[in-house]
């Protein structure tokens, strides 16, 4: 797509924008590259370069290896923790704060970069980087009148750390390899796709099912739907319009007033 081609359609992506009153986007991995965030194959560098991603991310991994996982998750916490938000991370958020109600924002990035930008009520697919969970349902529980019972923050420090009372193991908040994603989350991000006017698909490649499929959806229901990447995507023959270049470039020129 030359320059002219794309200013020409940006300009059109611009007015959908105007004039949708109910926006879904979807962000990948390419947006959260930017800001220099390595892919999750891109982060087994080093000692990490001689395991599989089964191997890592898995809830079988973590039982079997409990601190090699949780070293290695550490040291994905300990790269990330200073790298900063994007222009199209930022240009997200201040569109969701100028209109409130309009965007909903679902991501498969674990990185939390859209949260630190700014950006409210995000839709994590994946989970978060930075939050932990129980590895198992909490033996307490009952205890607690049916309620989550142990609280993770009061951990015993340890690589896992593990609870006191009943030596539950906490774990990564991320969805690993085999698990179902949050039914919560993925519920909220449906009904986005289906009463959406619009869908902007940023950073992503389109390989990644269920995630993928809220494109499918949100066209079957009738709105516009916008790729945005610099490479084609699996998602380019459900889309309206698509757009070649990164999102840092692109997402401040769409959403800007």
């Amino acid at each position: 797509m030359n320059d002219a081609a794309a200013w020409s359609g940006l300009e059109e992506a611009r007015r959908w924008v105007r004039e949708a009153t109910r926006i879904a986007v979807l962000t990948g991995a390419g947006v959260s590259a930017e800001s220099g965030v390595p892919t999750f194959r891109d982060a087994q560098t080093g000692l990490w370069a001689n395991f599989r991603p089964e191997e890592l991310a898995t809830p079988e991994a973590f039982r079997a290896h409990p601190q090699r996982v949780w070293d290695w998750y550490a040291e994905r916490r300990a790269r990330l923790a200073d790298v900063q938000p994007n222009p199209g991370h930022v240009a997200l958020a201040e569109f969701q704060a100028r209109h409130p109600d309009r965007l909903t924002l679902i991501t498969q990035n674990v990185d939390g970069l859209h949260q630190k930008a700014g950006s409210t009520g995000v839709l994590a697919l994946h989970g978060n980087l930075f939050e932990d969970r129980w590895l198992d349902p909490c033996l307490n529980s009952a205890l607690h009148g049916g309620r989550l019972g142990c609280d993770p923050t009061s951990a015993v420090a340890g690589s896992p750390p593990r609870c006191a009372d009943c030596g539950n193991l906490l774990r990564p908040g991320v969805v690993w390899f085999g698990e179902m994603l949050p039914m919560d989350a993925l519920d909220a991000a449906e009904r986005a796709a289906v009463s959406c006017e619009l869908m902007l698909v940023v950073g992503t490649s389109g390989a990644v099912y269920p995630a993928a499929g809220l494109a499918h959806r949100a066209r079957r229901a009738g709105a516009r739907v916008v790729v945005l990447n610099p490479e084609p995507t699996e998602l380019d023959d459900v889309a309206h319009l698509c757009l070649r270049g990164t999102s840092a470039r692109w997402l401040p020129a769409l959403l800007g007033d």
